[in-house]
């Protein structure tokens, strides 16, 4: 019996010390591959940082440098990228002083910074399509600008793209304004419409009608960009920076380039890096409508392409509103240089 005793002892020690061995090797290569990762994932020393001004809040219409950050296209080009959200007046004065390299705006305020000879250069023409509309529930029979007459539209601010595209629908169409009831309602167009307070409402084509007919609403659109197709949002820098540090503006323009590419192919996966980046982001299914139709005003042969005509009309159109009281040279607007 004692002998036995011993043997099992002996037996169980055996095991005892294998499981042991074998545990250790296991924890040290588990060490071994979480020190390797943990090396590998390590944020690269080398790169450049670099901040871009947005404008407005985490939205789902940044899409395509969400992709580019997220799918590694800025690190690819050498860059760190933060982005800043704020207001667009804003992001023009930091440019104009050299304060910041790059922002987001649209072609207004750049022909108005050029005016005052500040020194704000478009590098990327990003929205081909000028976004603003006049939105209407259908039952008001809204269907051209001359049925606005004797109505009541509501505009967020007297100024920036919605008073400028405002103001082109009605000089296009030879619009008394005196005719039009116009009330300034800030960001409440929705909630205007449907609770009667007005006719129709200036909003951005991928906004705020997409919401009303996700909510079950059917609209009336009348676009600007059939009349006039202003120069709209595109990527903005300085003379100083694009003179001096050329090669920077190239690699932005490089891999922001690549994330509208692959936003525009695949909208879906899109959408869903997106989310990483939307904290607070809700109503997934109007959001993904939203992205789904700023795609349409992206979409071109030649992507970031600028065209001299466009900003030709854009300088006419300030200059007849009165807001702008020396034209600014066209070829300081922009440049197409990291483009072609």
């Amino acid at each position: 019996m004692k002998i036995f005793n011993f043997q099992f002892s002996i037996f169980k020690y055996k095991y005892f010390l294998f499981f042991v061995c074998v545990f250790g090797f296991l924890f040290l290569v588990f060490c071994f591959l979480k020190e390797k990762k943990a090396v590998e994932i390590e944020p690269r020393q080398d790169l450049e940082k670099v901040t871009l001004a947005m404008g407005y809040i985490p939205n789902v219409q940044f899409a395509p440098f969400y992709v580019a950050l997220d799918k590694g296209y800025f690190e690819q080009e050498g860059l760190e990228i933060e982005f800043n959200y704020g207001f667009e007046t804003d992001i023009i004065v930091l440019l104009a002083k050299n304060e910041l390299h790059f922002g987001i705006g649209s072609g207004e305020q750049v022909i108005l910074a050029r005016s005052q000879e500040l020194p704000i250069v478009n590098f990327f023409n990003w929205y081909k399509r000028f976004p603003v509309c006049i939105t209407s529930l259908a039952e008001k029979n809204i269907e051209k600008p001359t049925d606005l007459i004797n109505k009541s539209v509501g505009i967020p601010a007297m100024q920036g793209a919605s008073y400028i595209g405002w103001q082109a629908l009605l000089e296009k169409n030879d619009l008394d304004e005196q005719q039009i009831q116009l009330k300034v309602i800030g960001y409440t167009q929705t909630a205007s419409l449907t609770e009667d307070k007005i006719d129709a409402a200036v909003c951005y084509c991928m906004n705020e009608p997409i919401q009303l007919q996700k909510s079950g609403y059917q609209v009336n659109n009348i676009e600007v960009a059939n009349y006039s197709n202003f120069v709209s949002n595109g990527l903005l820098s300085n003379e100083k920076t694009i003179k001096e540090k050329p090669q920077l503006v190239q690699k932005f323009t490089n891999a922001f380039l690549q994330g509208l590419k692959d936003t525009i192919n695949n909208s879906d996966e899109a959408f869903v890096i997106s989310k990483k980046y939307i904290p607070e982001m809700k109503e997934e299914e109007i959001q993904r409508a939203v992205l789904q139709e700023s795609i349409i005003f992206w979409q071109a042969e030649k992507l970031g392409q600028n065209s001299s005509e466009q900003w030709q009309k854009s300088v006419e159109l300030l200059k007849e509103f009165g807001l702008i009281e020396k034209k600014p040279a066209i070829e300081t607007l922009f440049t197409n240089q990291f483009v072609e």
